[in-house]
């Protein structure tokens, strides 16, 4: 499951690259991991310096894979 999860975000990743530059090397990896009943949810990046990480989520009911790209903004510390 790992590894369909890990291919999957490659294949986005490398699908949304500008197509004029050369296509760079870059790792994929999981940071988060969690399986309830027959349902995964994934939080992975990637090492590109992008700015983007990955919410994919595999539905074991219907058999399928939903995939959300989100880019980090801001991190910012709020003192309580």
């Amino acid at each position: 499951m790992d590894e369909k999860a890990i291919q999957l975000v490659r294949n986005y990743v490398t699908e949304h690259l500008d197509k004029s530059d050369p296509e760079p090397e870059f790792d994929v990896f999981i940071v988060w991991k969690c399986k309830t009943l027959q349902n995964w949810k994934y939080l992975i990046s990637t090492t590109l310096y992008d700015g983007m990480y990955y919410e994919l989520t595999y539905d074991g009911d219907r058999k399928a894979w939903y995939l959300d790209a989100y880019k980090k903004f801001e991190n910012r510390r709020i003192q309580d």
